[in-house]
């Protein structure tokens, strides 16, 4: 793998990222309502950011439920203390 400038010259961890997005885009091609795409596109954001964020996207979706049940300002996944995994 060679180094070009300061960035390395393989794409693999950017195309791995990205393949979930991938995926929910062609699942949502027949999405009924633009109101649901736009919810759709909001949730990948916050779940990818959850992740580069090294917090666990299923732990930043339950504390944010919860936060929204209790009548709580909702926190963004770089509030939340990173977990082991990432």
């Amino acid at each position: 793998m060679r180094r070009a400038g300061r960035c390395w010259a393989a794409n693999g961890a950017t195309e791995r990222a990205m393949r979930g997005l991938a995926v929910g885009r062609k699942n949502h091609y027949g999405s009924r309502s633009r109101r649901g795409t736009e919810v759709a596109a909001l949730f990948y954001s916050l779940m990818e950011t959850a992740k580069l964020c090294g917090v666990d996207p299923k732990r930043y979706l339950r504390e944010a439920a919860l936060a929204a049940l209790r009548g709580d300002p909702i926190p963004l996944p770089n509030q939340l203390e990173q977990s082991g995994a990432g």
